[in-house]
């Protein structure tokens, strides 16, 4: 009931949410007396009803961004198991990777760890985040260098990073090809909002001597289809999550 009436926007009043939900006429009065007792929803005339200070409340104490990984921790440690590898979940905060999820084979052995926070230039999920910020904003961190050379294969000039990172936001993947680590290969992919922006990044790392490493063009179908997946159900709550694809595809390892 309470869905039903912030999505209505107050234009409805309580015998026509119920009908549309249908739910019990006395049921949905009960229910929305309770909303309107505990906070959650505020009356604005004529049976209609819009949200309450206490729904407002909480909704700045929501992380967002957590949310989403925890709706997607499933499908990525499926996705891990699939691939024999390490999967990572990230986020851009204060010019920052930050790893929200970690999980798969070879994970205690990676570096990073869940909660840390790393720099952006140099890894697959930092550069997809990076080359979807806004213009100006991946500008001024260009601009904010110098860039520090990890490996011999880090690109440290602003120059040819924001080539790369143009490339990145055309082809919709990025590549860590041993720059933040030598002989560790990532590949990442974004995860966007409803309404395009990206919210998020997930990776695989292989390690390049492995002999199982999945191959690029596979990887990134599997990377494509969890995103999608992911996608589907922070947009659709409840809805099914389509792991069907992703088995299939994986299969073929």
């Amino acid at each position: 009931m309470l869905d039903a009436v912030i999505a209505d926007g107050g234009r409805g009043n309580v015998a026509e949410l119920a009908r549309q939900a249908g739910i019990p006429l006395a049921t949905a009065h009960r229910q929305v007396t309770t909303l309107v007792a505990e906070g959650y929803l505020l009356p604005s005339g004529k049976g209609r009803h819009v949200a309450g200070a206490r729904l407002l409340g909480m909704l700045h104490r929501l992380d967002e961004k957590q949310i989403v990984a925890n709706l997607a921790a499933p499908l990525l440690h499926e996705l891990a198991a699939r691939v024999r590898s390490v999967v990572q979940f990230g986020t851009f905060e204060n010019d920052m990777v930050t790893y929200r999820i970690k999980t798969g084979r070879g994970a205690n052995a990676l570096f990073t760890r869940i909660g840390m926070q790393l720099e952006a230039y140099c890894s697959g999920m930092g550069k997809v985040l990076l080359a979807h910020l806004p213009d100006a904003e991946r500008d001024i961190y260009l601009a904010g260098g110098p860039f520090v050379p990890l490996t011999k294969r880090t690109i440290v000039d602003p120059g040819l990073l924001r080539a790369e990172l143009e490339a990145v936001r055309v082809q919709g993947f990025a590549v860590d090809d041993e720059e933040i680590v030598p002989g560790l290969r990532c590949m990442a992919v974004p995860l966007r909002r409803a309404d395009g922006r990206v919210l998020a990044a997930i990776s695989v790392s292989q390690a390049m001597s492995w002999r199982h490493r999945v191959p690029d063009a596979l990887l990134l179908e599997l990377l494509t289809q969890v995103v999608q997946a992911i996608e589907c159900q922070s947009l659709a709550p409840g809805s099914a999550w389509p792991t069907a694809g992703v088995v299939q595809s994986a299969s073929r390892l």
